[in-house]
């Protein structure tokens, strides 16, 4: 606490590892279950939907309005959008990329499955 060791920078790498990937299980199971289930059950056509549906919500639109109607440097509502954008940063920063990894799970898991989803899918439509 003194400073006067040299910080162990391993185990502070470690555990943020370690917790991420933790976090990240039960995210990719939804989503490994939710490809397989609308696949299955569904079919072909409501999972392209499905995937269209989740690359549109991860991607993020452009300045509003709203954005727009705040006004100009040195008002106050821009110094707040300045310093939300400081503490948003890095929020973005971290789920941009488990964002990306899920969209890509989905995708490959629909590729792997597409022959099975393609012969057997769409079980709700065929039963009624």
């Amino acid at each position: 606490m003194e400073g006067t060791t040299k910080p162990d920078y391993a185990t502070c790498v470690k555990i943020s590892t370690d917790t991420s990937i933790k976090d990240m299980i039960p995210h990719g199971t939804l989503v490994m279950l939710t490809t397989l289930i609308v696949g299955i059950f569904f079919g072909v056509e409501t999972l392209s939907g499905v995937l269209a549906g989740s690359l549109v919500f991860c991607v993020q639109a452009g300045a509003s309005e709203h954005a727009r109607s705040l006004g100009s440097k040195g008002l106050d509502p821009y110094k707040a959008t300045i310093i939300s954008d400081t503490i948003g940063d890095p929020l973005k920063d971290t789920s941009g990329p488990s964002l990306n990894f899920l969209i890509k799970l989905m995708v490959v898991e629909s590729l792997v499955f597409a022959p099975f989803f393609a012969t057997h899918g769409g079980l709700l439509f065929k039963l009624f």
